[in-house]
């Protein structure tokens, strides 16, 4: 079989795994408190220009979300997110679990916009029973989005200036960040990111750690944030796990190194579905492909090849999701162009 199905079907890269095996005697501390978690922290600050930033690391994008929106709202506010935000469709409630509303405003691309935020938050407190009402504590967004879509620079700038005006954090969902930092056309940098939003993570689990999110307020984390990762079950006893991963994924660029595999073997399959005649359902500069498939042709192609189904289109077609990683290889391509 051919998989296909997301981005972390394979363990880690092999310079993250020899760093785990290297260091794998060495008695160091535990819950973060280790010198290869302090080294991580400090390349990351200097990879997005903040050295100011606080950083924590978290096992997993779930509880990242789950953690971070919790800790960061007061009881009675909610989150606001595109419909199609991962928080709103694909976390089984994880973040409704913790008691914060997510507030879905439309979507365009998968993405946000930052003038329909401002009229839902413009009308939101031009109303005058706001007080009965989830208050709006929190922009949501993720990049790249749930449909492999990419914000520009001007697109966050617009959606941070929004968040200030109105008082709330930006919070970016990074767990597939790699791949949309090296896709094509992109004008969004690390810097950038740390620029614009109060709180984003950077995705190791999809990008080639065994599993881990490193999480970075750019300004200052929310009281005892340590203490909500461990009541929230995103703190690993063994710390240095998620240290060391991610201080061999920030050094020599290895992190966007790995991450430019994926962009490269998804343009590759891109130009062999166009040229065998296949429909797309979006244009993804990144690495999830989303094509239109005849339901028959689903059937035949699922004999051989693992890849996500992804919504209905109408009673014949539905949209599947093909998506490439760091640990993608030429040949699988290959593989894969023989059987459409």
């Amino acid at each position: 079989m051919l998989y296909f199905e997301n981005d972390y079907t394979e363990g880690a890269c092999p310079e993250v795994l020899e760093a785990l095996v290297k260091t794998n005697m060495e008695s160091l501390g535990t819950y973060g408190f280790d010198s290869y978690s302090a080294s991580a922290k400090e390349k990351i600050k200097t990879a997005c220009k903040c050295p100011d930033a606080e950083i924590y690391f978290l096992t997993g994008g779930t509880q990242t979300n789950k953690t971070v929106i919790d800790a960061v709202l007061r009881k009675y506010e909610g989150v606001i997110a595109a419909a199609s935000g991962h928080i709103a469709l694909h976390e089984a409630g994880a973040i409704e679990s913790a008691g914060h509303k997510v507030i879905t405003l439309p979507q365009k691309d998968g993405k946000l916009k930052a003038e329909d935020a401002e009229t839902y938050l413009r009308d939101f407190y031009n109303d005058d029973s706001h007080d009965h009402m989830v208050i709006p504590g929190m922009m949501y967004i993720s990049h790249p989005t749930e449909y492999g879509t990419l914000y520009t620079k001007k697109e966050l700038e617009d959606l941070s200036t929004v968040s200030k005006k109105y008082n709330i954090p930006l919070f970016l969902d990074g767990a597939r960040l790699g791949y949309g930092l090296m896709a094509e056309g992109t004008d969004v940098t690390l810097p950038d990111i740390a620029k614009y939003c109060d709180v984003f993570y950077i995705g190791g689990t999809k990008v080639g750690a065994l599993c881990g999110e490193a999480v970075v307020f750019t300004k200052k984390a929310p009281t005892q944030f340590f203490t909500s990762i461990k009541q929230n079950g995103a703190l690993l006893a063994k710390g240095r796990l998620n240290g060391v991963q991610f201080d061999r994924l920030f050094t020599d660029n290895l992190y966007l190194k790995i991450s430019e595999n994926a962009i490269k073997t998804a343009k590759k399959l891109k130009k062999a579905f166009k040229e065998k005649g296949y429909r797309f359902f979006i244009d993804s500069p990144t690495n999830q492909i989303f094509i239109v498939l005849e339901n028959s042709k689903m059937e035949t192609l699922k004999k051989n090849i693992i890849f996500s189904f992804w919504e209905k289109f109408d009673d014949n077609h539905t949209v599947v999701r093909f998506a490439t990683s760091w640990a993608t290889k030429e040949e699988n391509i290959d593989e894969l162009i023989k059987l459409l």
